[in-house]
């Protein structure tokens, strides 16, 4: 077992785990720790917790300090910088003809480096850029590419739900999600109805996932013949929320009825398979 705290940074919902070393912290604190940029001011989450050792990714970096007050201001003063950082480059931009939308802008804690994001349809040669902004801003410039659903992590939206998007308030990664999902869920395949503002596949379609494959192999395969209690029919339609089908029946005076039964009323001759989810078309995002 390991004493951690649990630690999350700006533009991020995964929580990261670093050695209070006997410090105390409180949900809210600010904390200095070194990453892989160097030193970074995070956010206290998870308070000092016992975790066991196979839940930690090792080796577990020390917290250097919790935030003084005086850190609490750099860090204030790098987010407020920014928006200068961000008004140069746009220019500069502009002025060279590059092909690429500015998302974002941010200063490491030590001011070391200047990170810039961007989005662009293929690959820019920005190396004379560089040198500019390294002329004006006399610290290290890094231009990072990044894509659609990052852009709209990192600036936030509106969801069609009408809430805030998952990926910017709670999702710590972003997930394999298919078309496959849509097609199981018996969702309108439009993709204006299950594209997300990022204009990917909404993120949502994976949560209920794995219950609907689930009952997708246990309900009958569309077109086959089943049993019901009216007699034997052919299922038209299924519905994996209520575990319903609609089946076409021939009754005993030989004329034919569409009803719905449950899946407990019927008796299966051909479920749908593994193998029926598999061989569906699939596109990955």
């Amino acid at each position: 077992m390991a004493i951690i705290v649990g630690i999350k940074f700006k533009n991020g919902n995964k929580v990261y785990y670093f050695d209070p070393k006997d410090v105390l912290f409180d949900e809210g604190d600010g904390a200095i720790v070194e990453t892989a940029r160097g030193q970074e001011f995070g956010t206290v989450v998870i308070t000092n917790k016992e975790v066991e050792e196979k839940d930690i990714v090792q080796p577990l970096k020390p917290v250097i300090r919790k935030a003084t007050a005086e850190d609490v201001k750099k860090m204030e003063k790098n987010l407020a910088d920014k928006d200068h950082a961000l008004k140069v480059i746009r220019e500069k931009v502009a002025d060279m003809g590059l092909q690429m939308k500015l998302v974002d802008a941010e200063y490491t804690f030590d001011r070391s480096k200047l990170i810039f994001y961007f989005t662009a349809e293929g690959r820019v040669d920005f190396r004379e850029l560089v040198k500019i902004l390294a002329s004006i801003f006399k610290v290290r410039i890094e231009l990072r590419q990044i894509y659609e659903r990052d852009d709209t992590k990192m600036r936030g939206a509106l969801a069609s739900c009408g809430r805030p998007c998952c990926c910017t308030t709670h999702l710590p990664d972003f997930e394999k999600v298919s078309i496959k999902m849509a097609k199981i869920q018996g969702l309108s395949l439009n993709p204006q109805k299950i594209s997300g503002v990022c204009g990917r596949l909404m993120c949502c379609l994976k949560y209920e996932n794995a219950y609907y494959s689930e009952v997708y192999k246990e309900m009958p395969k569309v077109g086959s013949k089943v049993k019901t209690p009216d007699g034997e029919g052919t299922v038209e339609q299924n519905d994996l929320i209520k575990q319903t089908s609609r089946v076409r029946v021939l009754l005993s005076n030989g004329d034919y009825d569409v009803r719905t039964y449950k899946l407990e009323d019927m008796k299966i001759g051909a479920k749908q398979s593994t193998s029926d989810i598999d061989a569906m078309p699939d596109t990955e995002e």
